[in-house]
């Protein structure tokens, strides 16, 4: 077990490395000018808006309830899925940080960012997490 939560906490802070390297290189494009903001008025902004709005909409939601819908029944199965999950949760971080440069530090992208850097936090593997999510739930326990 400990060596799932090792492989997947690759997976965590690598999204994590890779939002950092994505903010790093917008800060200093943004901040040299080496790129004309795009309008987030303009259709193109439009665009891009409703891309990565919807992504989060969708993938975060999805990913964040993926294991307990799949109910993996072996540790090779919930590695896959988990990691599936830390990806799908946390892929609108780097795009909207993105889009928050690309628009001119258009706050609206920010805020996306941030929902799916919660998200993120929440899919952080941890032994406890691993031994609760592979535990069958008891059918006559009641659910409120």
């Amino acid at each position: 077990m400990n060596e799932v939560v090792r492989k997947l906490n690759w997976f965590y802070y690598g999204v994590m490395i890779i939002t950092l390297i994505a903010l790093t290189i917008m800060y200093y494009l943004y901040m040299n000018q080496y790129f004309t903001p795009l309008d987030q008025n303009s259709p193109m902004g439009m665009i891009v808006q409703y891309i990565i709005i919807f992504d989060a909409l969708i993938t975060i939601p999805f990913g964040l309830y993926l294991i307990k819908w799949r109910k993996p029944q072996t540790l090779e199965k919930y590695q896959k899925l988990a990691i599936i999950r830390i990806l799908l949760v946390s892929n609108a971080m780097p795009l909207g940080i993105i889009a928050y440069f690309w628009m001119g530090a258009y706050m609206s992208m920010f805020w996306v960012a941030a929902v799916s850097a919660i998200g993120w936090f929440f899919t952080k593997p941890t032994i406890g997490k691993v031994e609760k999510e592979m535990t069958p739930e008891d059918p006559n326990l009641p659910t409120y």
